[in-house]
């Protein structure tokens, strides 16, 4: 979850004390999005994301964030990159949930790969009674290979239990070149959809992840609102204009038990 797009970051912190890297005006009814230069027009049928400023509180010690007026939970998402991780010590920092990285594709050759501390993860995670979920990093260029990636997260649980939603986490490489550079809205959007439905044919929640350039740019949303998002901003509020689920608002967090930096998130227990 490192890939975010550099003109995001380069805009992010021009704009200090706004959490989300675009720039937003509101004429009458007609609300538009300035976000790597090009104005989208926010679509007011959709769920709109109500969260201000006043929402969020962040502790200066910690950076952890929390909120005063809606039920939510502190969380990690992890993979190979943080290594050996003591999930006792991570469950008795205030981690309630993990996030586990279960496999991805490669975004040169395509190639799947399970990840290969996905299963000490999941074990350590479950043993200590934190709510478990999965996201499996997509480089997916069609519909076919969003199933085919689908299978292979479904084979790789082999009926595990899961308390939170298995991801599609679709995003863009901005320091290589990559397969999915090409790729138009309508096959991301085709492709989403796709790994949702067999995963939830097969029982489990589906959900997707995406950062501000993915989910206005990318992604045609109008399509996808049955679709439970997880956002990626990383600032003190989460600016989006629609509704998420599932906020990561940080990707540089410390927690014990977890060498380094790892990705901090709050998940909305209950809706504003």
């Amino acid at each position: 979850m490192k890939r975010m797009c550099v003109l995001l970051l380069l805009v992010g912190l021009f704009l200090t004390g706004c959490s989300c890297a675009w720039m937003e005006s509101l004429t009458g009814r007609t609300r538009t999005v300035e976000i790597g230069g090009q104005t989208v027009k926010v679509d007011r049928s959709l769920k709109e994301n109500k969260l201000t400023p006043a929402d969020f509180v962040v502790d200066p010690d910690t950076g952890r964030i929390t909120s005063p007026t809606r039920e939510a939970v502190t969380g990690i998402d992890v993979s190979a990159h943080q290594g050996e991780i003591d999930w006792s010590a991570v469950a008795a920092d205030g981690v309630e949930f993990a996030m586990l990285r279960i496999g991805a594709r490669g975004y040169t050759e395509g190639k799947l790969l399970p990840d290969q501390k996905f299963e000490a993860n999941y074990a350590g995670a479950s043993e200590q009674g934190l709510d478990v979920g999965v996201y499996f990093f997509s480089q997916a260029v069609s519909k076919e290979e969003a199933l085919e990636e689908a299978d292979y997260v479904l084979a790789l649980l082999n009926g595990r239990e899961l308390q939170m939603p298995i991801v599609f986490d679709w995003e863009e490489v901005d320091f290589a070149e990559a397969r999915t550079d090409a790729v138009d809205t309508e096959t991301v959007t085709d492709a989403a959809l796709a790994f949702c439905r067999r995963i939830e044919e097969a029982g489990y929640d589906s959900m997707v992840y995406c950062n501000g350039m993915v989910g206005y740019l990318r992604y045609d949303l109008a399509r996808m609102q049955k679709l439970p998002l997880w956002y990626a901003d990383y600032g003190s509020w989460p600016g989006f204009a629609y509704e998420f689920e599932l906020w990561q608002y940080s990707q540089t967090g410390k927690v014990n038990g977890i060498a380094g930096n790892v990705d901090l998130n709050l998940r909305f227990l209950t809706k504003k």
